[in-house]
């Protein structure tokens, strides 16, 4: 739900009719949520069941986040190995397990791939 995950109040199906739109509009509106019936279950289940942060976190090894986290942030393979205190080609062997652990082929999309999942933030 990466509508709801960046701050969406509302969330309703296609099929949604004018009535139900008007009054998920003016919810809003209010400042209260409104979500199709469908899509409040799903969201609990998805609560419910272990998350993929988690599940991520558990994958990656706890130097892997913290590069990943500094390469979601822009910064380069000199400037991490300089800001953990590690070689720069270590810095590029964990990039690799990086892209082999998320299943991604660049340095882009395991970025994207962390912001999108809560594994790391623009403004850390």
């Amino acid at each position: 739900f990466p509508a709801l995950k960046a701050g969406a109040l509302g969330y309703l199906l296609k099929d949604s009719g004018p009535e139900e739109l008007v009054q998920a509009i003016r919810q809003v509106y209010r400042g209260e949520c409104s979500l199709h019936p469908s899509i409040a279950r799903r969201l609990l289940v998805e609560l419910a069941a272990p998350g993929q942060q988690e599940a991520m976190s558990g994958i990656l090894t706890n130097r892997e986040l913290d590069v990943l986290r500094l390469v979601a942030q822009g910064w380069s393979n000199r400037d991490i190995a300089e800001g953990l205190g590690i070689g720069e080609a270590t810095v590029r062997t964990h990039v690799s397990s990086i892209l082999s652990k998320l299943n991604v082929g660049s340095r882009t999309q395991a970025a994207l791939y962390a912001l999108r999942e809560g594994l790391a933030s623009l403004s850390d």
